[in-house]
C-alpha cells in the first residue's frame, strides 16, 4: 500500500511538472524576445536560463555624475543590479505601489528642492510599506524617533507622524537639505541619511576626503547610493529587465476628502462609522493614528483622511 501510495505521488509531481515547464514556456512564449524588450532570463530545452546585465555606461545621481569608469564602482553597482532585478517579488511589487505613492512624493520633493532621484530612496528605505525595523525606524521614509521629533514629527503613544506619508516626506526634505548644505554632495546626503550625519563626518575626518565614491564605509552605506541608483535603473527601463506590467496591475492612488478635527474622538470605530467608513479603512488612509482612540487635551488640529 505504502508503495502504491509512493508511486501516485511520483506521478503527480512528475505531471505537476510537465504542466508547470510548458506552462512556463507558453508565458515565454507570448511575451515579446529578448532581442526585442532585452529581458535577460529564458527557456532553453526546458532548462532556466539566468543572464549577467549589461551595466550602462553611464548614469548619474541627482545630477551627479557616477564613476561608472572605476573598478570598484561597476561592481557595486552590478551587484545591487542584480540582486534587484532577480529579486523579482519585492521589486514588482515596488513598482505597483510606486503609482499610487510617487505622486505623493514627487510634488513634495519638488516644492522642496530635493532631486527627484531620492524617491527611490524611499523605495529602497521600506519598499513604500509603513515597515517597522528592528532598530525601531518607522514608516516610508524609516525615521528613528529622535530623528523624527528634531524635524517636526509627532511621535507618541497616540500619533506617530513617521507613518504619515506626506508628513514625513516634508521631514526628510528638510534632513536631506540639511545634509547637502553641509556637504555639499546629494550622494553625501544620501549616506549621511543612511549613517547619520555624525558618523559620516567621523570617517570624512578620517579619511580626508568628502566625496561618496571615494570613501570606505560600513557596508550598509557604502551600497546604500548603489542600491538607489539600481533601483532607478530598473523603474526607468522596467520592460528591459523583464517586469512587464499592464495598466490594471498597478496600485491606484487612494481617493479621500479630508476632515479637520480639534477635539478628543474617544472612539475611532464609532467615528469611522459616522464618517460613512470603516475602522479598517479609516487606519488604512491614516496609519499614523497608532490607538483607537485620540485625546486630543492639546486640542490641535489633526487633517483625517476619509475614503471618497
Amino acid at each position: 500500500m505504502q508503495r502504491k501510495v509512493y508511486w501516485i505521488a511520483a506521478g503527480i509531481g512528475l505531471i505537476t511538472s510537465i504542466i508547470a515547464v510548458g506552462l512556463f514556456s507558453f508565458v515565454l512564449k507570448s511575451r515579446p524576445s529578448k532581442e526585442e524588450n532585452q529581458a535577460y532570463f529564458d527557456v532553453i530545452n526546458g532548462r532556466y536560463r539566468i543572464y549577467s546585465l549589461p551595466l550602462p555606461e553611464k548614469m548619474e545621481f541627482a545630477g551627479e555624475p557616477v564613476p561608472m569608469d572605476a573598478l570598484d564602482s561597476r561592481e557595486r553597482f552590478d551587484r545591487e543590479l542584480l540582486v534587484n532585478v532577480y529579486w523579482h517579488s519585492n521589486t514588482l511589487l515596488a513598482i505597483k505601489r510606486a503609482y499610487r505613492w510617487f505622486p505623493v512624493i514627487e510634488p513634495i520633493l519638488k516644492a522642496n528642492e530635493i532631486p527627484d532621484d531620492f524617491k527611490f530612496l524611499a523605495v529602497i528605505e521600506s519598499a513604500l510599506t509603513q515597515t517597522s525595523s528592528p532598530a525601531g525606524a518607522r514608516g516610508f521614509w524609516q525615521f528613528m524617533e529622535d530623528t523624527g521629533v528634531s524635524y517636526g514629527l509627532e511621535i507618541n503613544d497616540q500619533v506617530d507622524e513617521r507613518y504619515h506619508v506626506e508628513k514625513s516626506t516634508y521631514a526628510a526634505c528638510h534632513f536631506l537639505k540639511d545634509a547637502y548644505d553641509r556637504y555639499g554632495s546629494w550622494s553625501m546626503a544620501a549616506a549621511s541619511y543612511n549613517m547619520g550625519a555624525g558618523g559620516l563626518q567621523r570617517q570624512v575626518d578620517r579619511q580626508g576626503q568628502n566625496n561618496y565614491w571615494d570613501l570606505l564605509l560600513n557596508e550598509e552605506t557604502g551600497r546604500y547610493v548603489y542600491r538607489i541608483l539600481a533601483m532607478k535603473e530598473i523603474f526607468n527601463h522596467a520592460d528591459k529587465y523583464g517586469f512587464v506590467l499592464r495598466p490594471a496591475d498597478l496600485y491606484e492612488p487612494y481617493r479621500y476628502g479630508v476632515i479637520s478635527v480639534d477635539s478628543t474622538i474617544t472612539d475611532l470605530a464609532q467615528f469611522a462609522k459616522q464618517q460613512g467608513t470603516t475602522y479598517k479603512n479609516l487606519k488604512l488612509l491614516n496609519p499614523w493614528l497608532r490607538e483607537n482612540h485620540l485625546r486630543n487635551k492639546e486640542r490641535r488640529v489633526y487633517e483625517i483622511k476619509i475614503p471618497a
